[in-house]
């Protein structure tokens, strides 16, 4: 196990010499063994760091034995920094082997005389409640402390009693009544009442002991009507009602009461906030009764910061099922649906409030209205958000603060929602925000044009009339080199290239490439290249890239732009491509290809063991071959030019009942067999790379998936006009164009796909059988049609925004890699995995893994001795495990057999499973070897019968089971 857990650690770099997880714990050891209190300490705060390089239970649970040691021992300042490592590293708690032991040190200070000694156990203990949720012997410690006269003492018992009432169901029972004694006992303080009532949040382990505990903070508001008092009770009543869930539409009707009838605004307030958590967490447990109840109360009010926050949970309402509950009529109340427009009063009139935070959620709440009732006739609110939003837009865009930014953000977030769902709104919202771009702050231009570019990335609103608006605003941005500037040009390039469909002309590279020469740094010049990569103008890239290659200080940067730059020209060799035109088709293919040969060798130099490029080049590499396997194609078809079939074709093939025979020679050698295999092969490998992109954001994923779809495309016309027209099915192919489409890039491929589908189907049903004339041309059109789509190189290619990777460790394990480990072929091997999921600063960004799939086979390499008939199913092992990560670490056994004698390869293969349900084959995959060894009793027993009988008899008698 430490083996394992130092190969953990040969991948953590950190640019500085690291130790071995036994060195750098004895190092830590030297220091909390050492006689100065400064050194001790320094050693004790340095374990949070260790945990976290090395998190395998073999070195937690040592290292925290020796803290446990510590704090047994040691003085009340270092007890306090044991304490705070034991919080900081609470994840780490449930690696504790030895739990009983690390108690037994802890818990002996709680007998001491000195009460602070005694606090901080008590609180080291409810840190530690998750892993020793029933001991009685700290419960009982517990109950003990809350009747102390020390203050510290009893605060630290309040704090381990919540702990543990979280954790336990008999704790929490147990404390209810003595924690309800001494909120209503005369003899406790206030200011000890209120830090002890947050602790009946917890009782929500049954339905009895959370009624209980709800009457009793019923009882508590009432009696002691204290504005603290209230506010501590109201929002533990809205904790407790959230975990327990049964009570929570009795708890919204209490706090809209309290916001209605109490006067007190930091009471109202406290509602508020309350009623926004329920909103987020249960929206679909609101009435229209509540709505209605909240939207009188926001009309009525003066004050505008709790008009604020009432539109606050108004708007997180709008957003979801609440809304559409809201708007249902219910039969024979006219009374109810005619008041149920209040929220669209509200909202108008919040609209132009003075306040930007009022009128921002106004819009928001008219937009979200207008995306989830489409089937009401909601034109004036139509209207009504689109003036708002462009009332709000003029408003923030000039002014520069943080708060006009953060509104500015809500109102374009809520044009592009508007915009997506209504799509006759989008040509006055295009506009408005063209209007303005002219005229406003820097940094309200940056994400005015974000929201452009998303507005145009899902319509095609942006004309080519609207690009020398565009041009002029570029070309006005100056010659300042400040951030602002900076950002501004990369985000107007990125509305540039969205609006022209089709390649940039000349102007417009020129004036965008004066402008970066006048006024950028290198950074922005490759933002810019970055995203015209994306967008399909690789013409601009690729001398974007050109321009770069010298202004890198590492070659492995260098390496990486020229792979970008050969990548680039490759794409661009394929925009001259033309229909009919295939001998053309062919020398620009091979142009393409041997640029994305040589950018292949540079992307290879790039990598670097710690940023290896996998998925880059696994990308080009399918590109690569993909491109091949359309150049195969085209010639496969000329060939039919050269040698066409025979005029008695069609006669033999009626004759012979086989209709390939009319296509001659192509099919008789198996060409386009071959050819429809290699697309079928492709699109496989397209999958595995989807899977393996775990980390990949959507848009990316979405590329891939459209690549292996124009490799299924191609195999499937090849298979409907030549190989099999009968029995080809049109159905699972036909809905392709009825998904939502997010980029331009994917509008294109879908209207190939369709057309490509067309033809072949009508192909298929007018001239049945196809000619060969007929069929080739359409194959070939429909390969010079895919490739003429400018390919989009997605962000996951360029950034990588979530980082997740596994890291396992295998016990036993050899102290050599190459060493194997000796196990007797009548036992079994219990091999253990253990595993750290590691994520980088964002983690489950795009999405989050529910549970890990764990895959053990062994293979036999070398048999040592004689052969024996065996059952096949001993031969090998194949095994499969899932296991749910509890704080990001998860452990699991496999028990193996060995029964032929040798040396076995065993492969332990880890992917993951996300919260949908969907597979990802993210690695790693970790070998070990196995030496099976006949047991000694076996190896007596075989030498006496050699010993015994004649040789012939011998052979005959031994088996793998006459041991047994």
């Amino acid at each position: 196990m430490a083996a394992s857990a130092k190969s953990f650690l040969a991948d953590a770099g950190y640019g500085e010499q690291e130790l071995d997880a036994n060195s750098a714990l004895m190092e830590l050891d030297k220091g909390l063994r050492s006689g100065k209190l400064g050194e001790q300490c320094e050693a004790v705060v340095r374990f949070p760091r260790l945990f976290q390089k090395y998190p395998f239970p073999i070195l937690i649970n040592s290292a925290f034995l020796k803290l446990a040691d510590v704090f047994r021992v040691g003085n009340n300042f270092l007890r306090l920094c044991v304490l705070k490592v034991t919080q900081q590293s609470e994840k780490h708690l449930e690696k504790i082997l030895n739990v009983d032991e690390f108690v037994k040190r802890v818990f002996s200070v709680i007998h001491s005389n000195d009460p602070v000694a005694r606090a901080i156990t008590l609180r080291m203990l409810g840190s530690m409640a998750s892993i020793i949720p029933e001991r009685k012997n700290a419960h009982h410690s517990i109950r003990q402390s809350l009747d102390s006269h020390d203050n510290v003492e009893v605060e630290a018992a309040i704090f381990a009693a919540a702990n543990f009432s979280a954790q336990s169901k008999d704790f929490a029972a147990g404390i209810c009544n003595k924690i309800s004694e001494m909120i209503q006992g005369l003899a406790t303080p206030v200011d000890l009442k209120l830090k002890l009532i947050p602790i009946l949040q917890h009782m929500h382990h049954d339905a009895s002991l959370a009624s209980s505990s709800r009457q009793l903070l019923q009882q508590l508001v009432t009696s002691y009507p204290s504005t603290k008092m209230v506010i501590v009770t109201l929002h533990t009543f809205t904790l407790l009602a959230a975990s327990s869930l049964v009570d929570i539409p009795k708890q919204i009707q209490l706090l809209l009461q309290y916001l209605k009838n109490d006067p007190r605004k930091a009471v109202k307030r406290l509602a508020i906030q309350d009623l926004k958590l329920l909103a987020n967490k249960t929206p679909h447990t609101w009435s229209r009764e509540n709505i209605q109840a909240l939207c009188e109360s926001a009309l009525h009010t003066p004050y505008d910061s709790l008009k604020l926050g009432m539109l606050s949970v108004l708007s997180t309402l709008s957003g979801t099922i609440a809304i559409k509950q809201y708007f249902s009529s219910a039969p024979g109340t006219a009374a109810t649906t005619a008041r149920s427009f209040d929220l669209v009063k509200l909202a108008q009139e919040c609209c132009y409030h003075n306040n930007r935070g009022i009128a921002a959620h106004g819009v928001r709440i008219l937009t979200n209205i207008s995306a989830s009732c489409q089937e009401k006739d909601l034109l004036p609110l139509e209207q009504d958000a689109v003036f708002g939003l462009e009332a709000l837009l003029v408003l923030c865009s000039q002014d520069d603060s943080p708060g006009a930014q953060a509104t500015l953000k809500i109102t374009l977030t809520c044009m592009v929602k508007l915009v997506k769902c209504r799509p006759h709104l989008s040509q006055s919202v295009v506009e408005s925000l063209l209007t303005q771009l002219h005229s406003a702050q820097d940094a309200a231009r940056i994400l005015m044009c974000h929201c452009l570019a998303a507005i145009a990335m899902q319509l095609p609103v942006l004309a080519d009339g609207m690009l020398g608006d565009l041009m002029d605003l570029y070309k006005l941005i100056g010659r300042s080199a400040t951030d602002k500037k900076q950002e501004l040009l990369v985000s107007l390039a990125t509305v540039i290239f969205v609006s022209s469909q089709k390649a940039l002309s000349s102007e417009v590279k020129t004036v965008i490439k004066q402008q970066l020469e006048n006024a950028s740094n290198g950074w922005t010049a490759y933002r810019i290249a970055r995203q015209a990569s994306r967008m399909g103008n690789h013409d601009m890239a690729r001398e974007l890239y050109q321009s770069l290659l010298t202004q890198v200080a590492s070659e492995h940067f260098y390496f990486w732009l020229n792979s970008l730059k050969e990548f680039s020209h490759a794409e661009q060799c394929l925009t001259g491509l033309q229909e009919d035109n295939y001998s053309s088709a062919l020398s620009c293919i091979a142009e393409a290809l041997k640029s994305y040969h040589k950018g292949i060798a540079s992307l290879t130099a790039a990598s670097t063991p710690l940023n290896p490029l996998s998925f880059q080049c696994g990308f080009v590499k399918l590109r690569i071959d993909l491109l091949q396997a359309f150049s195969q194609l085209i010639c496969t078809c000329n060939s039919l030019k050269t040698s066409p079939p025979p005029a008695i074709a069609t006669t033999i093939a009626m004759t012979s009942g086989n209709d390939l025979q009319r296509c001659g020679r192509i099919s008789n050698q198996a060409c386009m067999k071959h050819s429809m295999e290699e697309f079928q092969n492709l699109a496989t490998r397209y999958g595995d790379l989807y899977q393996s992109s775990f980390d990949a954001d959507s848009a990316t994923l979405r590329n891939v998936e459209l690549q292996q779809q124009s490799c299924l495309l191609i195999s499937h016309a090849i298979e409907a006009l030549i190989l099999d027209p009968e029995s080809t099915s049109f159905q699972e192919y036909s809905s392709n164009g009825t998904a939502h489409v997010e980029s331009e890039y994917e509008r294109r491929m879908m209207s190939v796909f369709n057309h490509v589908l067309e033809e072949v189907e009508s192909l298929n049903r007018k001239y049945a059988p196809v000619s060969y004339l007929a069929s080739n041309t359409c194959l070939c059109n429909a390969v010079i049609a895919l490739l003429k789509v400018p390919l989009s190189f997605q962000r996951y290619f360029f950034q990588k925004l979530q980082s997740t990777s596994i890291k396992l460790a295998l016990s036993p394990s050899p102290r050599n890699p190459a060493e194997p480990i000796a196990v007797q072929n009548n036992q079994q091997l219990a091999l253990k995995v253990e595993g750290v999921v590691q994520h980088g600063s964002k983690p489950g960004l795009f999405r989050k893994i529910q549970s890990v799939c764990l895959n053990v086979s062994s293979v036999l390499q070398s048999k040592s001795g004689q052969d024996y008939k065996i059952p096949i199913d001993n031969m090998t092992n194949e095994m499969e495990q899932r296991v749910e990560p509890h704080n990001d670490y998860f452990s699991t056994q496999f028990l193996l057999n060995f029964v032929i004698l040798g040396t076995h390869n065993i492969t332990v293969e880890s992917s993951v499973i996300d919260s949908n349900g969907i597979v990802w084959k993210t690695g790693p995959k970790t070998t070990i070897f196995v030496k099976s060894l006949e047991d000694p009793y076996s190896q007596q027993v075989r030498l006496q019968q050699q010993q015994g009988q004649p040789p012939s008899q011998q052979q005959q008698q031994r088996t793998a089971y006459s041991r047994f």
